[in-house]
């Protein structure tokens, strides 16, 4: 009976696709979503073939998934490309460990040069800096910057001309081979490079003894350098399959494929049900593999699937260990660094290298699941449809014919999913996850994840369990998913539901869903390719409409450390912090400058949608002082804000922000409505009268005749888009006239660009978060969908191949800045409309 039931939802969905009835999806992402769960867990296809490029994380290192279909013998690859393997002449640090000859003081003439004798100098292991990464110190405080000497052996095998240069420096570096020039490079850069080497590094290649000399300065910020030579290794081509089709829904992303005779569908599922907490916040994935023959003949199917080790580590050449198990109907393995350096590093353009990363498969026939070098496990199947046996009963076993641990990049987790015989359709699963351990480190104690809350449940036992649930999920996934793009378009239209549908998992995926110290729901952010801040409120205020949509006790968990700060002590301001850290650390801000009025507002107006969400202001009653102490500020130094920043920091200061005057008075209001919402009928009527005298004020002061100004400077020809007055029509507050929104709607139209709405008249770059809420002041169907037009061109078109970037030029829709963040999660803002007045 089991069996007949078996992936029936999943079953009539892939054959629809497989037979053509479901339309061709007309939105092109910048970036296909594929394991999308937190920071650190979050895979991504950066091409529109699955096959064109190694699957990524959301940085864009290569975090290789590959998967291979053998069709009676013949092998076609269908998911990620090889990264390229790089064979060091002179390892980086990234790959492996060296030694170096270094001083910090400037040298003698010649210092560059082989003959150079460099007895004084030091001695130390690289790279060199002040980063995690480095292992001998180096600083900004040594004025002369750093010298480098490494000398190596070349054996003359590898072509000069298809070598490459190694690097990464913070900051002016120059390289000298054997006392030539070969690279003169300013500025910085926060990830290792590969450059061509130079004609005059060719010439200076020499069989035999080398010496590679480098000079780094770092007159500000941080300090680094690491260069080496390597030789890059071509990858084993493998024949492709033809991709057919992708489909992108909210929870999902599915590909077609033909494979000669076999067509196959996979399904990458991250089940992100926010209105399900327990299972939104399981580090858990599924994938699936449909296989059908296309001629009606049987064909010998086998499906090859890898892991691999980098998706546990920081940089490629971290050392790596494998360990595996069983859970009731499941084998696992899985895969993490040696070193485990828990909660060690913080930064924006780095990944995790604690915990283990899971992959598991249903233990039924025809199933394998093997770990070992990469490289042999592919080869293995591609030859005969298996992968080599590797001795399961020794704890952390080995890779086959190599001793543990190894470099990430070499090592794979692996299975094959034998089919047999393939005429009907037919399927089969597996499953990925991530146990980080602790996620967050909160004022000096490590949190744990919210699904491993009490510290009891193990990843074993929570595969299991999510292998119980997966039809269920598999059924839920696909009824939330029509059900979001039904109200999306009911809301705004087919553009902006497409729209929706991308941003859904980049936004939930940019957060972490942890427990307190008091066992309260913490829901941190991260500042994606922003700065790397943790749990900043410039980025809750953008991303709070799908939380107040979907899930308010979400909302409530990116607002509540915000509160505890400030309660606390720690943090002493009459305004809110801008953040608690550097993702993972939340051990206090480490912005360089307070956004007062920015944050006291957002603070103010997301708590009173909040409270409008759940219909009662329960929440709002835990920190009543601390909001009239920010609300003191507002009406203190709000309204006519001092030269400072605002969200968008990025444009840099502005005084008289007539935008942020704007916030201030949605925040007085908010306070009010609050505040009747709890009987206080004196101190609404107080507040809400104060929010009108201002908007009056504001309206004269910033008046331009057909639109408002900038600032209340009111530069001739200035603008700015007026999102923040989009709470007065979603909450019901009443303290524009709404001729105000109208005023601003008919002149943005004006001001278009092919790819959207500038932000302001200062430049032609926008910000596709803020176009949202500008276009839900507009009172017609029409008149949104007009603003929504540009960035679905956008996105569609961007040659910037990047999980979904806010903030992009108008005029050539290129990326300036920014990807993969939550605020994407503000494009729901327009599906709020209606339900937020519960406190009128």
């Amino acid at each position: 009976m089991q069996k007949k039931s078996l992936y029936p939802v999943l079953l009539t969905a892939f054959s629809l696709l497989i037979h053509g009835f479901i339309q061709a999806q007309a939105l092109r992402p910048p970036a296909y979503p594929l394991i999308t769960h937190d920071p650190y867990f979050s895979v991504w296809s950066m091409t529109d073939k699955l096959t064109d490029s190694p699957t990524r994380h959301w940085t864009g290192k290569p975090q290789s998934l590959e998967g291979i279909i053998r069709v009676d013998g013949k092998a076609y690859q269908f998911l990620g490309a090889v990264p390229t393997a790089y064979k060091p002449i002179l390892a980086t640090g990234e790959t492996q460990p060296y030694t170096a000859q270094y001083t910090l003081t400037k040298p003698g003439a010649g210092w560059e040069k082989p003959a150079f004798n460099a007895n004084t100098w030091q001695s130390g292991p690289g790279p060199f800096g002040d980063t995690p990464d480095a292992k001998t110190k180096w600083t900004t405080s040594a004025k002369d910057g750093i010298y480098l000497r490494r000398e190596f052996t070349y054996d003359g095998q590898a072509d000069p001309t298809k070598l490459l240069l190694s690097l990464n420096h913070d900051d002016d570096i120059v390289v000298y081979l054997n006392g030539t020039k070969i690279l003169d490079k300013p500025g910085y850069i926060n990830e290792y490079l590969y450059l061509p080497l130079s004609a005059a590094g060719q010439k200076a290649l020499q069989k035999g003894k080398n010496v590679l000399a480098v000079h780094c300065v770092s007159p500000r910020g941080g300090s680094f350098v690491d260069v080496g030579i390597v030789n890059p290794i071509p990858s084993a081509v493998v024949a492709r399959a033809t991709q057919t089709d992708v489909i992108v829904s909210a929870t999902q992303t599915n590909y077609a494929f033909t494979a000669g005779p076999v067509k196959l569908t996979v399904n990458f599922l991250s089940p992100l049900l926010l209105e399900e907490l327990e299972i939104a916040a399981r580090p858990v994935s599924y994938i699936t593999f449909e296989v059908q023959s296309g001629d009606k003949k049987p064909h010998a199917v086998q499906v090859f699937f890898s892991e691999s080790g980098t998706l546990a580590t920081n940089t490629i050449g971290q050392e790596v260990t494998v360990t595996t198990g069983q859970a009731s109907g499941l084998s696992f393995e899985s895969i993490g660094t040696v070193a485990q350096p828990i909660l060690a590093k913080k930064g924006d353009n780095i990944r995790i290298d604690w915990g283990q990363a899971y992959l598991a498969v249903p233990q039924k026939a025809g199933n394998q699941l093997e770990s070992g070098m990469a490289d042999g496990l592919k080869k293995s199947f591609i030859a005969s449809g298996t992968l080599p046996k590797t001795d399961k009963t020794a704890p952390g076993a080995a890779a086959p014919g190599a001793a543990a641990p190894r470099a990430a990049i070499d090592l794979a987790l692996a299975t094959v999913l034998n089919f047999g015989n393939v005429t009907k359709l037919a399927g089969k699963h597996l499953l990925l996850a991530y146990d980080d351990v602790y996620s967050v480190q909160y004022f000096g104690k490590n949190l744990r994840p919210w699904w491993n809350r009490d510290g009891k449940l193990t990843m074993p036992i929570l595969l299991q369990t999510a292998e119980k649930e997966y039809d269920q999920l598999q059924k839920k996934c696909n009824d939330f998913d029509a059900r979001l793009r039904a109200d999306a378009r009911k809301a705004g239209g087919n553009q902006y539901a497409d729209l929706c549908v991308l941003a859904y998992r980049q936004a939930i995926a940019a957060h972490k869903i942890v427990a307190s110290p008091k066992g309260e729901l913490f829901f941190f952010s991260k500042e994606n390719f922003s700065n790397g801040s943790i749990g900043t409120v410039d980025i809750t205020y953008p991303s709070a409409p799908l939380f107040l949509l979907y899930n308010n006790e979400l909302t409530k968990g990116l607002l509540r450390f915000i509160f505890e700060y400030s309660e606390s002590g720690k943090w002493k301001k009459d305004f809110p912090a801008h953040d608690v850290g550097t993702y993972p650390l939340a051990n206090g801000q480490t912005y360089g400058e307070d956004m007062p009025v920015e944050e006291a507002g957002n603070m103010m107006i997301i708590t009173a949608a909040s409270a409008q969400r759940d219909g009662n202001v329960d929440f709002a009653k835990e920190h009543w002082p601390t909001l009239t102490k920010w609300v003191g500020f507002l009406k203190r130094d709000g309204f006519d804000p001092a030269n400072q920043l605002c969200t968008d920091d990025f444009a840099g200061h502005l005084a008289r922000n007539a935008n942020l005057s704007a916030k201030a008075i949605m925040g007085i209001a908010c306070y009010g409505q609050m505040a009747g919402m709890m009987g206080d009928k004196k101190t609404a009527n107080e507040h809400m009268a104060l929010a009108r005298d201002l908007a009056k004020k504001w309206m004269q002061m910033d008046s331009e005749g057909d639109h408002y100004a900038l600032t209340f400077n009111k530069v001739p020809g200035s603008w700015s888009q007026k999102y923040n007055i989009v709470w007065d029509k979603l909450l019901g507050l009443d303290i524009f006239p709404k001729e105000v929104a109208q005023k601003e709607i008919d002149f943005y139209l004006t001001k278009q660009k092919p790819y959207g709405l500038p932000l302001d008249s200062r430049k032609t770059y926008t910000k596709s978060d803020w176009i949202m809420w500008t276009a839900t002041l507009a009172k017609s169907d029409k008149d949104f969908q007009k603003f929504v037009a540009p960035i679905w061109k956008y996105a569609n078109e961007t040659p910037t191949r990047v999980p979904l970037s806010d903030w992009h030029e108008t005029t050539n829709a290129k990326q300036v800045g920014f990807q993969a963040r939550s605020v994407v999660g503000g494009y729901f803002i327009k599906m709020l409309e209606g339900k937020l007045d519960k406190g009128k």
